[in-house]
Parts: structure tokens; C-alpha cells; sequence
């Protein structure tokens, strides 16, 4: 008989990059109301993951200078091995998610995050965080400041590169 797959959490920290201050000036310069400015990274086989200029990156959860989360998701549980996960993060890290390609409007650590929640749980990340984006280009304001968003680079220091090869988790 079988052995059965052992069951893996999954979670979603999830930061406010602004520290609160995207609820209160956004009505003011956007003419509605934000909750944050959110970061988020997956959380699986006792690490953290999550997506920045410069590429995948890990490290232990809680450890960026981010610090704590201000939200934890529980997104499940998935019966993806750390050897097969690790080698599905190589594969992103050299494809889709490479430095290069980090945009924050359109390619970011949400939609890191999102991706990798659907492959470990089949279940996708809050629609608020995902909204977000299109929330702020929704208004003139978000539009006027593009361009100057569009250079706008985030990698949390704390973290390690994510390599299959240099044997970091």
C-alpha cells in the first residue's frame, strides 16, 4: 500500500508598504479609499518566497526588514514536495519571474504570489490585493504619476536570491 502525501501549509504574508498611510492620504490624492499598499510573499516548507527586482528571492518567514506580517492568509495546504516546489521556483526564476521582468503595475510580487498560490493550492490570492493596480490607474492621479511608478524598483532587503543552485532555500 501507498504511502499518503503528506500535507504542506501554505500561507500568504501580506505587508502594507505604505505603514498605514495609504489609508489615510489616499481619499486626498486619489479620491478613494486604499487600505495599503500591499507586498505579499508565499509561505511554504518553513520559508518565505516572494518576487522583486531582483528575482525570487527567500528567506526565513517574518525575515525581511519588512518584518512581521500585518496579515496572515491561510491558503491551505498542499502536498507539493520542497524538492519539487524548489524545482518549479528555478523554472519561474528563469522564465516569468526574473529580475528584469519585475514591474510594479503589471508584474510584481502579487502576481509572484498569486502564481505560486494557484500551483501549490489551486487557490488564488485575495481580489484586493490583485486589484489594487487597476484600482490606482483607475483615477487621474494614479495616471499622472505613472511614468515615475513605472521606475519605481521594490526588492525587501532580508532576503536571499532564490537559486536551485547555490543551495539557498
Amino acid at each position: 500500500m501507498e504511502e499518503p502525501l503528506a500535507l504542506h501549509p501554505v500561507k500568504l504574508y501580506v505587508y502594507d508598504l505604505s505603514k498605514g498611510m495609504a489609508r489615510r492620504l489616499s481619499p486626498l490624492m486619489l479620491g478613494k479609499q486604499l487600505d495599503g499598499i500591499w507586498h505579499t510573499s508565499i509561505i511554504v516548507h518553513k520559508d518565505e518566497f516572494f518576487y522583486g527586482s531582483g528575482g525570487i528571492s527567500s528567506c526565513a518567514p517574518g525575515g525581511t526588514l519588512l518584518g512581521p506580517p500585518d496579515t496572515v492568509v491561510d491558503l491551505g495546504n498542499t502536498e507539493v514536495t520542497e524538492e519539487i516546489f524548489l524545482e518549479y521556483l528555478s523554472s519561474l526564476g528563469e522564465s516569468m519571474f526574473r529580475g528584469e521582468s519585475y514591474n510594479l503595475f503589471e508584474h510584481n510580487c502579487n502576481t509572484f504570489s498569486n502564481e505560486v498560490a494557484q500551483f501549490l493550492t489551486g487557490k488564488k490570492i485575495p481580489s484586493y490585493i490583485t486589484d489594487l493596480p487597476s484600482e490606482v490607474l483607475s483615477t487621474p492621479f494614479g495616471q499622472a504619476l505613472r511614468p515615475l511608478l513605472d521606475s519605481i524598483q521594490i526588492q525587501p532587503p532580508g532576503g536571499n536570491t532564490f537559486s536551485r543552485h547555490n543551495g539557498q532555500s
